[in-house]
């Protein structure tokens, strides 16, 4: 045991010199601000007006008994802590990718990942074959979002979506509308899967599971990659893999194409305003970046896609920059942020490397199951 933790300390090392330097981490996407249910919670949502007024729309829209849409929401209730959560960090906190990624890419979270891969290791390859997204690439998303199954979140997603849906909190961009979507997609999960609403768990947002899907996207893009006739991204790790890797198929993976290049960016200001004008929407051919005054890694050359100049701010420290593909664009469908997509693909590779060492060592020591299950 002690062999394997030296091989993933030694694989590691990149990322952990790195580490030595970095200050506070920042949270420019959801995933860097986990939580845990510690407030009270207010009076039910219960004879509310406006739960009423929503409750009546829904049923009617869907077709479904009032009573029964009725009977699912009147025991939502009002979280304060939600509310706190769901805000900005305070005005002035500067962006930071290193301390960002070393929220994630550190020692005990790689360690998870390799046992997490060797336990998962033909899933992972079958949703490959399958989806076409490498096992590196849905190890790191899996990391990234739970610290694989260690943190799902510990709210009532019901009470969570009603907070965000009817008490959205002032201060920020007002997203009510879309918790109500989504507080209506986690009716649609909880009539389909023959669950009460209440009985869901999620994070502080309302996301669920080892991926942490929004209720809409389960209802969109989760797969029974068990085949057990059910969808449970909570209990069953094959359905979380498989829907991963789906859910990034349908949000335009392309099989075989790299997430990024190496790139410097030009010196001209104007120019390299030019290409960051896009943000991380592929727009540019490498040919006109190179044009532009930007400089290429040698593997970017004669890739025939768009890119995007993508960039990454490092506190008062100058900015980090990459060439995003088509498939890095993929993975900021699943959060919408190249923050997030560096972090994962960082991860996933950092898990690839120390999996490589103790495959290298012999084989991890795992429990004696058959079950893709926790």
């Amino acid at each position: 045991m002690r062999t394997i933790v030296a091989l993933i300390a030694l694989a590691c090392a990149p990322w952990l010199a790195d580490a030595a330097k970095a200050v506070a981490p920042t949270s420019p996407g959801k995933a860097a601000r986990p939580a845990t249910a510690r407030a009270g919670a207010a009076a039910p949502y219960r004879g509310r007006e406006d739960v009423l007024r929503f409750a009546a729309e829904l049923a009617a829209r869907r077709d479904w008994d009032p009573a029964w849409v009725r009977e699912q929401l009147a025991d939502a209730r009002h979280l304060a802590r939600v509310a706190q959560l769901v805000m900005p960090p305070p005005a002035g906190a500067a962006k930071n990718w290193a301390a960002y990624r070393d929220r994630f890419v550190e020692p005990q979270r790689i360690a998870a990942g390799v046992q997490f891969r060797a336990r998962h290791d033909e899933l992972l390859q079958r949703a490959e074959q399958r989806y076409g997204v490498p096992a590196e690439i849905v190890v790191g998303i899996v990391g990234v979002e739970t610290f694989y199954g260690r943190m799902m979140g510990g709210f009532r997603a019901l009470d969570a979506l009603a907070t965000l849906a009817f008490d959205f909190p002032r201060g920020r961009s007002d997203r009510s509308a879309f918790f109500r979507e989504e507080l209506e997609e986690l009716l649609v999960l909880a009539r389909r899967e023959g669950v009460r609403a209440d009985s869901i768990r999620g994070s502080y947002a309302g996301a669920i599971g080892w991926p942490q899907f929004m209720p809409g996207s389960i209802n969109r893009y989760a797969v029974d990659f068990d085949g057990d006739g059910r969808i449970d991204l909570q209990a069953s790790v094959a359905d979380a893999i498989g829907s991963v890797a789906h859910f990034l198929q349908q949000h335009g993976w392309q099989r075989g194409l790299p997430t990024h290049f190496e790139v410097q960016p030009p010196t001209d200001a104007a120019a390299r305003a030019t290409l960051l004008a896009p943000d991380i929407v592929p727009s540019f051919g490498a040919q006109r970046m190179v044009e532009l005054g930007a400089t290429l890694a040698p593997a970017a050359a004669g890739f025939d896609q768009p890119l995007a100049l993508v960039e990454v701010q490092n506190g008062s420290a100058a900015p980090s920059h990459v060439a995003g593909t088509p498939n890095f664009y993929a993975l900021t469908r699943y959060n919408r942020s190249s923050y997030y997509a560096l972090a994962v693909i960082a991860l996933g590779r950092a898990v690839t490397t120390a999996h490589e060492a103790t495959l290298a060592a012999g084989p991890i020591p795992l429990p004696s199951t058959t079950s893709t299950r926790p």
